[in-house]
Protein backbone atom coordinates (compact mmCIF):
# COMPACT_ATOMS: atom_id res chain seq x y z
CA UNK A 1 0.00 0.00 0.00
CA UNK A 2 1.60 2.96 -1.43
CA UNK A 3 1.13 6.44 -0.55
CA UNK A 4 -1.37 6.76 -3.75
CA UNK A 5 -3.94 4.21 -2.28
CA UNK A 6 -3.52 6.56 1.07
CA UNK A 7 -3.99 9.76 -1.10
CA UNK A 8 -7.50 7.83 -2.62
CA UNK A 9 -8.51 6.68 1.11
CA UNK A 10 -8.78 10.31 2.35
CA UNK A 11 -11.20 11.94 0.10
CA UNK A 12 -13.30 8.54 0.02
CA UNK A 13 -13.21 8.51 3.65
CA UNK A 14 -14.24 12.03 4.05
CA UNK A 15 -17.39 11.70 1.54
CA UNK A 16 -18.20 8.67 3.36
CA UNK A 17 -18.51 10.10 6.80
CA UNK A 18 -20.14 13.47 5.17
CA UNK A 19 -22.75 11.15 4.04
CA UNK A 20 -22.85 9.07 7.37
CA UNK A 21 -23.68 12.60 8.93
CA UNK A 22 -26.13 13.88 6.51
CA UNK A 23 -28.15 10.66 6.57
CA UNK A 24 -26.88 9.68 10.06
CA UNK A 25 -28.14 12.59 12.36
CA UNK A 26 -31.98 12.76 11.08
CA UNK A 27 -32.63 9.12 11.96
CA UNK A 28 -30.94 9.75 15.28
CA UNK A 29 -32.52 12.06 16.17
CA UNK A 30 -35.95 10.60 15.33
CA UNK A 31 -35.04 7.78 17.21
CA UNK A 32 -34.70 9.97 20.00
CA UNK A 33 -37.74 11.84 19.70
CA UNK A 34 -39.84 8.01 19.33
CA UNK A 35 -38.19 7.14 22.85
CA UNK A 36 -38.91 10.51 24.76
CA UNK A 37 -42.29 10.51 23.71
CA UNK A 38 -42.79 6.74 24.86
CA UNK A 39 -41.21 7.43 27.91
CA UNK A 40 -43.51 10.29 28.73
CA UNK A 41 -46.82 8.41 28.26
CA UNK A 42 -46.55 5.19 30.64
CA UNK A 43 -48.37 1.82 28.49
CA UNK A 44 -52.01 1.31 29.26
CA UNK A 45 -52.44 -2.15 31.69
CA UNK A 46 -54.02 -5.09 29.78
CA UNK A 47 -56.36 -4.98 32.10
CA UNK A 48 -57.43 -1.41 32.17
CA UNK A 49 -57.81 -1.99 28.30
CA UNK A 50 -60.35 -4.92 28.57
CA UNK A 51 -62.14 -3.18 31.38
CA UNK A 52 -62.43 -0.07 29.30
CA UNK A 53 -63.51 -1.77 25.99
CA UNK A 54 -66.32 -3.85 28.09
CA UNK A 55 -67.54 -0.47 29.23
CA UNK A 56 -67.50 0.81 25.86
CA UNK A 57 -70.19 -2.27 25.03
CA UNK A 58 -72.31 -1.35 28.03
CA UNK A 59 -72.20 2.35 26.97
CA UNK A 60 -73.50 1.13 23.08
CA UNK A 61 -76.37 -1.11 24.71
CA UNK A 62 -77.76 1.66 27.30
CA UNK A 63 -77.75 4.14 24.47
CA UNK A 64 -79.64 1.59 21.84
CA UNK A 65 -82.13 0.84 24.93
CA UNK A 66 -82.57 4.77 24.85
CA UNK A 67 -83.45 4.99 21.52
CA UNK A 68 -86.09 2.30 21.83
CA UNK A 69 -87.78 3.96 24.74
CA UNK A 70 -87.83 6.98 23.28
CA UNK A 71 -89.31 5.50 20.04
CA UNK A 72 -91.95 4.36 22.37
CA UNK A 73 -92.60 7.59 23.78
CA UNK A 74 -92.60 9.17 20.22
CA UNK A 75 -95.29 6.52 19.08
CA UNK A 76 -97.64 7.29 22.41
CA UNK A 77 -97.27 11.22 22.53
CA UNK A 78 -98.21 10.80 18.43
CA UNK A 79 -101.80 8.41 19.75
CA UNK A 80 -102.64 10.79 22.06
CA UNK A 81 -102.02 14.39 20.29
CA UNK A 82 -104.34 12.89 17.27
CA UNK A 83 -107.58 14.27 17.30
CA UNK A 84 -110.23 11.69 17.34
CA UNK A 85 -113.78 11.98 16.31
CA UNK A 86 -116.00 11.25 18.91
CA UNK A 87 -118.21 7.78 18.57
CA UNK A 88 -121.92 9.09 16.71
CA UNK A 89 -124.21 8.51 19.50
CA UNK A 90 -127.94 6.48 18.31
CA UNK A 91 -130.61 8.29 18.15
CA UNK A 92 -132.39 8.01 21.39
CA UNK A 93 -128.92 9.09 23.64
CA UNK A 94 -128.81 12.41 21.60
CA UNK A 95 -132.63 13.42 21.75
CA UNK A 96 -132.10 12.82 25.49
CA UNK A 97 -128.80 15.18 25.57
CA UNK A 98 -130.69 17.63 23.74
CA UNK A 99 -132.47 20.43 26.47
CA UNK A 100 -135.61 20.60 25.77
Amino acid sequence: MGPEMIGLFVPLGFFAMVIAIVVGRPMVKAMATRVENESKRPPVPQELTARMERMEQSLDAIAVEIERISEGQRFTTRLLSETRQPAALPQSAQASREPA
